[in-house]
């Protein structure tokens, strides 16, 4: 590599240079090349490029420059804490990094809940170099290990958070942020570079934010600006046809639809690698079992597996092994799983059934291929539209699944994805925080509590007054979380000591009890425990069809046996919001004359036949339709604004719920909804507690069962609602031909 190809390789530290070369490199990539100068010469920056750009050596080669840099008799310490969302891409980083770091002799440890106990004694006995690390393991070790955090953690160079957008707007996320502010205050240093890796972030400003709280704009960005991969994408139509119910049955058939997209996906995939996202585990385990079948039939080895989350780890290190390593042919069925940056390898296309529910979701998946130069990236959809017959429901008339597909692929074009969500109180998770530096402090004050979390950390919304509050629930008698010392220090009470030393402590997302599911004595997964299950009953699990012989509800152990009887119960699927923007462009399509090349023969009709159906109903004039006693109300609006419009309507008196990208009123005429949108759009916005009142679950996080509803409604006002929208959206519902001078 010479001058001529990279004007900035002459900055990095020799052992890293011949690494390098012995890669065979010729230059650098564009995200490298920038990440050079603005890594070496330090400060916070988020270094944003598409799936194998090249993101982890951008960050790594100076970093690593940086620390060769320093003196030989430096005092011990990690110089780099690298945080990952996953366990998985941990150790694939660990592979990916050992060979640089042992040409550069740079220690290199992984500390994650897999990982032995004597490597992570040794790591902590003579802290140095890089530490590939979760944040539920950072957590437990300033809760464990507060004394020592100057020792592991004193002489730190910077902290590279990778994937930036899965930790964006979460609870782990504020979780995040407020663990790197405790280091930072723990260590007595006024700030350690942060450095982020995404492929997708939406609004840099925005996720910048995120990174820093209250400096964002001290954030370098650097976008790379590499030319867009080629893309060959396809949006597949299919109609569900569905068999009458047989007498004496009391479940339908299985839609054709499943039957017809398993053919295809079959011809499509055999013989490639390939990535296939359900949307859902129920989908993930219906096309797994359907595509192994139609191999069994035609007498062909099966390369089909199921990869989600409630496998076991093995099984799921099976599938990923298999891409990365092993030449057959492989396709993963997967959730979101394999969303994320788990090393498999190359991959020849990505399928996936139904829309998805972001833009930034249908872009990470589709980085996932064409990552060798000269190959394009492949995305399929397959999108199932209910068939048209008696008794179909007006909105799905307008095929909202396949236009909305179509509304996404037009702003993946655009290169628009969402921004990060607003930030909310988080008191879940800011609950769990006080109680965890409690721990690693043994005892402090309300107000240096509040200072370390809220004021210098990440709950910045939360006021002192607000805090106090949030305090007095947690020392109630009946939660015993903390007891307060007669020179106000903060202690943990008897509640707080059981919770503190639980082994779910240091994650702050919510786990649901599941059963594990054991056949043959061997443990093949678990499956969520809130399903009705019963002996005898069959499921569908890891691609195969499983009968239950018993159930142990105290150890929670669901034995099972191979089966091949039909119809088994399903997992659901989640639901996680649309954007503003994904909806406005989804009457966009509707009212559009268009017709995407993307779609295939059967995808042009249904979203012709949407169209019609769109003129027929006026929704192309009107945003309100009567069906039998009850309305539909069309606003086009995200899942935030939905949700809140149709608490505001229950707030006075209507049996109003959000459904898709409608709100339905039951037992209502037109006429009279049309008053109360009147009255709606001409009043204030309403208060987000008030509205709060009528949600059906206030307790959505791990620790809300700790908080009283007072509190968890003024959370669930910021973080899930938008009141100031209200009056808005009651004048899109009655004036539709006004929206675009909105």
């Amino acid at each position: 590599m010479t001058a001529t190809t990279s004007s900035q390789f002459d900055r990095l530290a020799e052992p890293v240079k011949r690494w390098v070369w012995a890669q065979g490199w010729t230059e650098l990539r564009d995200v490298q090349e920038r990440a050079i100068p603005a890594v070496m010469d330090g400060g916070d920056v988020i270094l944003a490029a598409r799936t194998a750009a090249g993101k982890t050596e951008a960050v790594f080669l100076p970093l690593i420059s940086r620390i060769l840099s320093r003196p030989t008799d430096a005092p011990q310490g990690f110089s780099i804490v690298y945080v990952s969302p996953l366990k998985a891409l941990i150790n694939d980083q660990f592979r990916r990094l050992e060979s640089l770091l042992d040409t550069c002799q740079i220690p290199l440890h992984r500390w994650h809940g897999d990982v032995s106990s004597d490597a992570r004694r040794r790591a902590i006995e003579r802290p140095a170099g890089i530490v590939l690390i979760t944040p539920e393991s950072l957590e437990a070790t300033l809760v464990r290990r507060g004394r020592q955090v100057d020792h592991l953690f004193g002489r730190l160079d910077a902290f590279v958070i990778d994937e930036l957008h899965a930790f964006i707007g979460t609870e782990r996320g504020r979780q995040l942020q407020s663990i790197l502010n405790r280091v930072e205050v723990a260590t007595r240093r006024d700030r350690i570079d942060r450095i982020g890796l995404s492929a997708t972030l939406g609004v840099m400003a925005l996720a910048a934010e995120e990174l820093r709280p209250g400096a964002g704009g001290d954030v370098n960005i650097i976008e790379s600006q590499e030319g867009s991969q080629d893309i060959l994408l396809q949006v597949r139509g299919y109609r569900r046809r569905r068999p009458p119910i047989e007498e004496g049955k009391k479940v339908p058939p299985p839609s054709s639809a499943d039957a017809e997209m398993a053919l295809h996906m079959f011809g499509v995939l055999r013989g490639k690698r390939n990535l296939l996202f359900g949307g859902s585990r129920r989908n993930v385990e219906i096309f797994t079992d359907r595509l192994r079948e139609i191999a069994e039939t035609q007498r062909l080895p099966n390369e089909f597996f199921a990869h989600h989350g409630n496998l076991a780890k093995s099984e799921r290190e099976l599938v990923e092994a298999r891409l990365r390593d092993d030449p057959r042919p492989t396709t993963a069925v997967a959730t979101s799983t394999l969303e994320l940056g788990i090393d498999i390898g190359d991959v020849e296309s990505v399928a996936q059934v139904g829309p998805g529910w972001s833009v930034a979701s249908l872009r990470q998946r589709l980085g996932r291929s064409g990552r060798r130069a000269g190959k394009p990236a492949v995305l399929r959809m397959y999108i199932p539209e209910e068939e048209f017959g008696g008794g179909l429901h007006p909105s799905d008339k307008l095929r909202l699944d396949l236009v909305q597909a179509v509304a996404m692929v037009d702003l993946l074009m655009q290169k628009w994805c969402e921004p990060p969500r607003p930030s909310g109180l988080h008191l879940s998770t800011l609950l769990q925080q006080t109680l965890a530096i409690i721990c690693e402090f043994g005892a402090l004050q309300p107000a240096s509590a509040w200072k370390v979390l809220c004021e210098r950390g990440p709950f910045r919304s939360v006021d002192q007054a607000f805090y106090a509050e949030l305090l007095k629930a947690m020392a109630r008698p009946e939660t015993a979380l903390l007891e307060m010392g007669s020179d106000r220090t903060l202690m943990l009470g008897k509640t707080g000591e059981r919770v503190t030393t639980g082994h779910d402590f240091y994650a702050v997302f919510t786990t649901t009890e599941e059963f594990r599911v054991v056949a043959e004595g061997k443990t093949i997964g678990t499956i969520p425990i809130d399903q009705t299950l019963a002996p005898g009953q069959t499921i569908i699990f890891s691609g195969r069809r499983w009968k239950i012989l018993s159930i142990d509800t105290k150890a929670r152990l669901l034995e099972v046996k191979a089966t091949n009887a039909a119809l088994p119960p399903r997992f659901g699927g989640d639901f996680s919001g649309v954007h503003d923007c994904v909806a406005e462009a989804m009457r966009s399509t509707l009212a559009s004359n268009e017709v995407p090349v993307f779609l295939d023969a059967v995808a042009r009709e249904l979203l012709g036949e949407g169209r019609s159906a769109f003129i027929d109903l006026g929704l192309d004039r009107i945003a309100t339709l009567q069906s039998g006693r009850d309305c539909a109300l069309f606003p086009w609006v995200g899942s935030t604004k939905l949700d809140t419009f149709a608490l505001a309507l229950m707030s006075r008196g209507f049996e109003a719920s959000a459904s898709g990208h409608i709100i339905e009123v039951a037992n209502c005429d037109s006429s009279d909804i049309s008053t109360t949108l009147r009255e709606i759009a001409a009043s204030p916005p309403p208060d987000g507690s008030d509205l709060a009142e009528h949600a059906a679950k206030l307790h959505r996080e791990k620790y809300d069962h700790f908080l009283p509803d007072e509190l968890l409604k003024a959370a669930l006002a910021k973080e899930r609602l938008d009141p100031e929208s209200v009056p808005s959206v009651a004048r899109r519902i009655l004036n539709p031909a006004d929206w675009a001078d909105e």
